[in-house]
């Protein structure tokens, strides 16, 4: 287990509260990043603001017969109930269930008490129960599908933050988690002040983009922009 990583700080952190995953994947592929995406899951309950929060991992591999009976949640080093009571305030729980949504990851009194501890989300590739209950909180949460079955019937916990794969996206302990209405997107930590400086920049660009397609503009030269478009937005930019 990855004990500590360096912690964002809230000015970095500020600026993903209002940012896309569309945006961030495409300034993501400029550097040559293509999956980080995480695939196959999406937001339960309605409209609600940007998650945005470092990742602390939680592994599981397939579940095994005799080492996966309800007695064994009575050890309080489960690596699923130590994963509830240690992730970081303002860290997001991201959940390896190797795409297996048969079975839920956790449930509603989980959540609750990681919306209690200040865990900034959940996200898992696997099954979330309780989901009417989740949906409920004020903590986002990310799943591939509600599934009522306890995660032992097919989920073993085994490790905690160490690197995962999330709906096929790595995932490393730190690594800044954004999620939005389209799903949730893995910014790798050594690149989240960087993407953080030009996001602004191009979401900025874009709204531009978005008025003048409204107002009857066609997207040739518009998007991407020839030299007149960018100095229109430049100087609007200034006004």
């Amino acid at each position: 287990m990855r004990t500590s990583v360096e912690n964002l700080s809230e000015d970095i952190l500020n600026v993903f509260k209002a940012a896309s995953t569309p945006s961030i994947a495409t300034l993501l592929y400029k550097r040559g990043l293509r999956t980080n995406f995480v695939q196959g899951v999406g937001r339960l309950g309605g409209d609600r603001p940007n998650m945005v929060g470092q990742a602390f991992t939680l592994r599981y591999i397939p579940a095994r017969e005799d080492l996966n009976q309800l007695e064994v949640f009575r050890d309080p080093g489960h690596p699923q109930r130590v994963a509830v009571e240690t992730v970081p305030p303002g860290h997001v729980l991201v959940m390896d269930c190797r795409g297996d949504a048969t079975a839920a990851s956790a449930g509603g009194i989980l959540a609750k008490r990681l919306e209690y501890r200040g865990c900034a989300g959940i996200v898992t590739d696997g099954g979330l129960r309780d989901t009417r209950e989740i949906s409920g909180l004020s903590m986002p949460a990310y799943c591939a599908a509600a599934s009522a079955p306890t995660n032992l019937t097919k989920h073993h916990a085994i490790d905690l933050n160490v690197p995962i794969g999330c709906g096929t996206a790595p995932v490393f302990p730190g690594d800044l988690m954004v999620g939005d209405a389209d799903g949730v997107i893995v910014i790798p930590l050594h690149l989240a002040e960087e993407i953080a400086a030009e996001i602004q920049g191009m979401e900025a660009f874009e709204a531009f983009v978005l008025d003048e397609v409204a107002n009857g503009a066609s997207i040739i030269g518009l998007y991407p922009p020839n030299a007149e478009t960018r100095a229109r937005f430049e100087a609007q930019s200034k006004v």
